[in-house]
């Protein structure tokens, strides 16, 4: 059975950091591109960060520049999403998933992606 599993998340204060976790269960992480993506209540699902299968390049949406960082353990076959500096405008539920074809669509109406897992939620309150 393929699937992925997203874990990780939690309530945090402002300015605090969280390291997300995405595990892949019947296919090797390492052959796609792999993305990450939010929603918060009342908006669109949005893609945050991927991370290539070819070369490990990594995109990020402007919104999480230089704050959050995308990784990948291959022996692990697992995707980590590093949050730092989290602010209360990134409370969502976040999802992993394969991005079809690379992290180039990430986001766009030309993206196809793998199945979803059941998210993990992230709250940044005080």
């Amino acid at each position: 059975q393929v699937h992925v599993v997203e874990s990780g998340g939690g309530l945090v204060q402002p300015g605090g950091s969280l390291r997300l976790s995405c595990a892949a269960s019947g296919f090797t992480l390492d052959y796609f591109a792999i993305g990450w993506f939010r929603q918060a209540p009342g908006k669109k699902r949005e893609g945050v960060s991927c991370i290539s299968s070819s070369d490990g390049s990594t995109y990020y949406v402007d919104s999480v520049k230089g704050r959050f960082t995308i990784s990948r353990d291959n022996a692990k076959n697992t995707v980590f999403l590093q949050m730092n500096s989290l602010k209360p405008e990134d409370t969502a539920i976040y999802y992993c998933a394969t991005v079809i074809p690379d992290c180039t669509v990430l986001g766009t109406a030309d993206m196809e992606h793998g199945d979803w897992g059941q998210g993990t939620q992230v709250t940044v309150s005080s």
